[in-house]
């Protein structure tokens, strides 16, 4: 049986191909892309390392790296065929596996985030730390390598997202566009917030402090949070206030993307 790293693999070429099928002026792009390549594995290292190369005419030494974490991290890269899994199934735009893996900023700076984070773990510290800068440059995204995130992430459209040192994100969370998970001053240690399992959390929220969002809970855009927030809720405005608590959930927020507040 295929695993999961595989089945996907295929199916981004077999998508491919369609495509080129549907729009042959799309051929060169897809093949330079995605069709020249043997695996999904060199298909990441090669195109994050063109496109955050800090190195002139070094190129080969940032692919070399990204190539290696990944062969070495099978962990890793399960979590970023969870992550276009996510973007398939939870965006109405995403129509195909490869346009995250190709087009969407936000699956590739959590991408980039996922390497950065091994290399400092790895106390590449430095490395780590410029990648981060550079994927803020590029892509307007600015995770600390150090922050933990789950698997399963969407980080829709993505411009201006910030994620702090000691911010934690759960399996399954969708996040929009502007949103800020930071401290609220010059705290030293655990400072930012611990987002838990299939949260939604709307454009331009801004979660502040060593707080917990509980689980399956909602965050309205534009809102204020500073308190911890029990599992599925509903929280809006400037201070955030829980307008809604749930017993039971028939869908989970993240998952089901639903951004009305009843």
């Amino acid at each position: 049986m295929s695993d999961p790293t595989t089945e996907i693999w295929q199916k981004l070429r077999q998508e491919a191909e369609i495509a080129i099928e549907r729009e042959p002026v799309l051929s060169l792009w897809l093949e330079a892309r995605l069709l020249r390549y043997e695996s999904l594995i060199e298909v990441i290292a090669c195109n994050l390392s063109e496109k955050l190369n800090f190195l002139r005419n070094g190129e080969d030494y940032l692919r070399d790296v990204f190539l290696k974490t990944l062969q070495d991290d099978e962990a890793l890269v399960a979590s970023i065929v969870e992550d276009i899994i996510a973007y398939f199934e939870r965006d109405p735009a995403c129509k195909n596996h490869f346009n995250p893996l190709l087009n969407y900023k936000g699956f590739k700076a959590i991408t980039g985030y996922r390497i950065a984070n091994k290399l400092w773990k790895q106390e590449q510290e430095e490395l780590s730390l410029h990648l981060q800068s550079l994927i803020s440059e590029f892509y307007g995204v600015d995770i600390h390598p150090a922050a933990t995130i789950g698997k399963g992430v969407m980080l829709d459209h993505a411009t201006g997202f910030v994620a702090g040192e000691t911010t934690v994100i759960g399996d399954q969370v969708s996040i929009f566009q502007g949103v800020t998970l930071g401290g609220t001053g010059k705290e030293s240690g655990e400072r930012h917030p611990k987002i838990e399992y299939g949260v939604l959390i709307g454009a331009g929220a801004k979660i502040l402090g060593n707080i917990t969002v509980g689980h399956c809970s909602k965050i309205g855009a534009n809102s204020v949070v500073l308190n911890d927030i029990p599992p599925m809720s509903t929280v809006v405005g400037v201070p955030g206030k829980v307008t809604k608590t749930a017993e039971s959930l028939d869908d989970v927020p993240a998952l089901c993307v639903d951004h009305r507040i009843e």
